[in-house]
């Protein structure tokens, strides 16, 4: 059993294929928020993006999300600033048509939110555009050649750093999302492809040569409570 968590899985899942229908696909938009949000990416972005925007003392400052899904976690940062008297520019970039538009749609209460068609292997912003760049659960979904461009995309794009969330491989996250975890999900896809993901993803070395090969300074992998992986990398030395 523990032979499948050496080495990264890369059969490709539902989501990559579009071996779906578009009804399992909004169902699959409004569960995954949900699981989302149960296993903590909300909790891990405050922990880690947040939280150096507080050390480094900005009221103002910009995010792209790379791969935004609906714009949760841009949300999540929205409301943030405003909790805390800041001000911010955030922007979702999505290859997928309807998640694009799901950003605006959903997000209608925070102006400060935009969102833009584009893929992340290229990025259609000139260097440094942006404060930082984030990313959550997308890097598993491509080989280690295709996370390292999009990682130094990222980097490229922002002057103060990236942080990228991500699932942890491991038994014990596997284990449970294929047996507890089963009995409250019902979506397709959700079931099929996030067993896969967790196959997919990294241990925490594995990631943190991602960053290492993408050519960012300051690098860090860190474990996340219960089953998160965040990889974070300041530009110029900046912690």
């Amino acid at each position: 059993m523990f032979e499948k968590f050496r080495q990264r899985s890369l059969e490709p899942e539902n989501i990559d294929q579009g071996t779906y229908t578009p009804e399992e696909y909004e169902g699959c938009l409004v569960e995954l928020r949900c699981v989302n949000e149960w296993l903590g990416d909300a909790d891990a972005l405050r922990d880690s993006l947040l939280k150096e925007i507080e050390r480094a003392g900005l009221q103002s400052f910009s995010v792209l999300d790379v791969g935004a899904g609906s714009g949760e976690l841009l949300r999540v940062i929205a409301k943030w600033t405003r909790e805390t008297n800041r001000n911010a520019s955030l922007v979702g970039l999505e290859l997928n048509e309807r998640s694009a538009q799901a950003i605006l749609d959903e997000s209608r209460e925070y102006p400060e939110i935009a969102s833009l068609r584009g893929d992340g292997f290229r990025l259609p912003f000139p260097d440094r555009s942006f404060d930082y760049a984030i990313q959550s659960l997308t890097l598993h979904h491509f080989d280690n050649a295709g996370a390292i461009d999009i990682v130094r995309e990222m980097a490229r794009v922002s002057a103060r750093g990236i942080f990228v969330i991500d699932l942890h491989r491991n038994p014990v996250a596997y284990f449970f999302y294929t047996t507890i975890g089963r009995l409250f999900l019902h979506n397709r896809l959700i079931r099929e492809d996030g067993a896969l993901s967790i196959l997919k993803s990294w241990t925490p070395e594995e990631l943190e040569t991602i960053g290492h090969q993408a050519g960012l300074s300051n690098v860090r992998a860190e474990r996340h409570f219960p089953a998160r992986l965040i990889l974070s990398a300041c530009q110029n030395g900046k912690r």
